[in-house]
């Protein structure tokens, strides 16, 4: 249960961030290297809420979508 939403089941993904070396040429240099790419993590953004499930309260981790798309009826 860990990193991922119980609504919609958004987990995290993966991906790189590329590290470039130079000026742009827009900026007058003579263009951007890539001199490495590192992998990285996305992480979605989860939220400890009380919400009404099957009757009743539970806290359930839930993304901020979600939450704001109004498919996590809060707990009063």
């Amino acid at each position: 249960m860990a990193r991922r939403c119980e609504i919609c089941g958004k987990g995290q993904i993966r991906g790189t961030t590329i590290h470039r070396r130079g000026q742009a040429k827009k900026k007058g240099g003579i263009g951007q290297h890539v001199t490495a790419n590192t992998p990285r993590t996305f992480q979605p953004n989860l939220q400890v809420v009380r919400a009404l499930l099957g009757g009743t309260h539970r806290r359930i981790k839930a993304c901020a979508n979600c939450i704001k798309s109004g498919r996590v009826l809060k707990a009063a």
